[in-house]
């Protein structure tokens, strides 16, 4: 998945924690890899490190993120296990606003890093 923000005919999905573009991605996911085919990010589409998680939970296969990016983004996936992504998105799925995904990724991310 990907999209040019300069292009006026492009869609741009820098939205990671609207429920709808969740949804919409992880059928997206779901159905390629019913496909037999793999799906991939760039990291910096996600949005910011802290929905990487979520993105992950919805078993994307592949991230591409730049240097700064990851680091923040590794130190947080490091500490969760994958039940717990997938944890985290089948109760991201169940939000209403983004709002509430927010605060779910928010409280996820920090019970890892025990902040």
């Amino acid at each position: 998945m990907a999209a040019d923000r300069m292009s006026q005919f492009v869609a741009y999905l820098y939205q990671p924690y609207n429920p709808s573009i969740l949804r919409l991605i992880k059928t997206i996911i779901d159905g390629a890899h019913k496909e037999g085919k793999w799906v991939g990010m760039c990291g910096e589409m996600a949005g910011e490190e802290q929905a990487i998680p979520l993105l992950m939970g919805m078993k994307l296969d592949y991230f591409s993120m730049s240097a700064t990016s990851i680091l923040n983004a590794r130190r947080v996936i490091s500490k969760l296990e994958v039940p717990a992504m997938e944890q985290l998105v089948a109760k991201a799925l169940t939000c209403q606003t983004a709002e509430e995904v927010l605060a779910l990724v928010q409280k996820t991310t920090k019970s890892a890093l025990n902040v």
